[in-house]
């Protein structure tokens, strides 16, 4: 965040309305007589498709492990673009109450918890309206920053060193540069977005996947916050491919942003060029470079899906498993036939506690020492003592079970 050259100071106590017209954010979709449009909506169907075989080819129990662990590489790799690096084994102690006793550290913890927060808010149906109504795109800032820690609250002009708060949920109320990109006057901010809503509601399928990608720029076009933007706009960009695609939260574009770090960038920067010629749309902003970005959006989208099938193959996934579990119980870490409860959860979903000594021709009491210890590893879950067991995916088993998911922690 960098500011303008100094306006005057009561500009920036009364957020100043320069009057500049919501027309300059045109065109906040792409229209149908566009030449690109067929190519956006092929691709819009091609992600339906991926996204829908991957969402029901997973047990639901399996499919709640995937979205937790989802939550953990959105997380990171959102951070990671924001140059900040908590690897999700770190994560998932924050999770835990875990912390480091290195305060930077520590606070980076704490910000990945928020994100986390943040979206499993999403996940719950936390937005009771479109995921880019202004009410919402508020509360995702404000339930994010008000879990960072206070050296993170706050904003620093990288030109003059000046540190600015940074206030939950609170528009900008002073002038920004991001780039050469000079964004709308803060007094306008409120103009804009009720524009940028309005603009987004009641769409088709294909017009609110491709919207995903168009509202992800222009909401980083009007720079709403002092700081947090780009996280905002991917937790939207995120609830609403969720929405469209009803995806479950089990995949996720942010690991193939960050992949493509430079190439992400570039596209916004691109998309803030206004309208090159009359070839070029009708509207103030490029409408090709809008739907350059919208393409590599969705080919990032349909990328990370084939990943996630790839991975969640079904018997890859449970050789990769029962390998991890076999290795377990030769060293002594579990009791033997524990691969056999943990090839039941794979199957099922889920395993009721009581199926468990039928299941492996046992007694109660050695049924429970291999839930137990399952438990403990942190490969099963349960709501409590007497809810049936579910798979988990720990960060710390990604490298073994998810390869690729995630660099390993070294």
């Amino acid at each position: 965040m960098s500011d303008v050259e100094p306006d005057n100071k009561a500009d920036i106590i009364t957020a100043k309305d320069r009057g500049e017209a919501v027309t300059m954010m045109e065109p906040l979709l792409i229209k149908d007589s566009a030449k690109f449009r067929d190519e956006l909506a092929d691709l819009a169907l091609e992600l339906t498709t991926h996204s829908t075989r991957l969402r029901s080819s997973l047990p639901d129990g399996v499919a709640f492990a995937l979205a937790g662990l989802v939550r953990s590489m959105n997380c990171y790799y959102s951070n990671l673009i924001e140059g900040h690096d908590t690897h999700p084994v770190d994560i998932e102690r924050a999770l835990n109450d875990d912390y480091s006793q290195d305060p930077k550290k520590r606070d980076l913890q704490l910000e990945a918890r928020a994100h986390i927060e943040v979206q499993e808010w999403i996940d719950a149906g936390g937005l009771n309206e479109q995921p880019t109504a202004t009410d919402n795109i508020l509360d995702m800032h404000r339930r994010f920053c008000t879990l960072l820690p206070e050296d993170l609250l706050w904003a620093e002009n990288p030109d003059t060193g000046e540190r600015l708060k940074v206030v939950p949920g609170e528009l900008r109320q002073r002038d920004v540069k991001v780039g050469r990109h000079i964004p709308v006057s803060p007094g306008a901010l409120p103009r804009f977005l009720k524009r940028f809503e309005d603009a987004y509601t009641k769409l088709g399928k294909v017009d609110s996947i491709i919207a995903s990608a168009c509202a992800h720029h222009r909401l980083l076009w009007l720079h709403p916050f002092l700081d947090g933007n780009g996280r905002v706009a991917r937790l939207m960009s995120y609830a609403m491919l969720r929405s469209a695609l009803d995806t479950g939260g089990i995949w996720s574009i942010a690991r193939g942003l960050a992949r493509n770090e430079n190439a992400y960038k570039q596209h916004l920067a691109a998309c803030d060029l206004t309208r090159r010629n009359d070839l070029d749309g009708r509207g103030h902003l490029s409408e090709e470079t809008l739907g350059a970005f919208a393409k590599f959006f969705l080919e990032t989208c349909i990328d990370q899906v084939k990943f996630m099938e790839e991975l969640m193959r079904p018997a890859r996934l449970r050789d990769r498993t029962l390998i991890w579990a076999e290795e377990e119980i030769r060293a002594g870490t579990l009791p033997p036939k524990s691969d056999t409860v943990l090839e039941a959860v794979l199957y099922r979903g889920e395993l009721p506690r009581g199926e468990v000594a039928a299941l492996l021709n046992t007694g109660d009491r050695n049924a429970r020492r291999v839930s137990s210890a399952l438990l403990e590893h942190g490969v099963l879950a349960s709501e409590s003592t007497r809810a049936p067991l579910r798979l988990a995916f720990p960060a710390t088993l990604a490298a073994r079970w998810m390869p690729g998911l995630f660099p390993e922690k070294t």
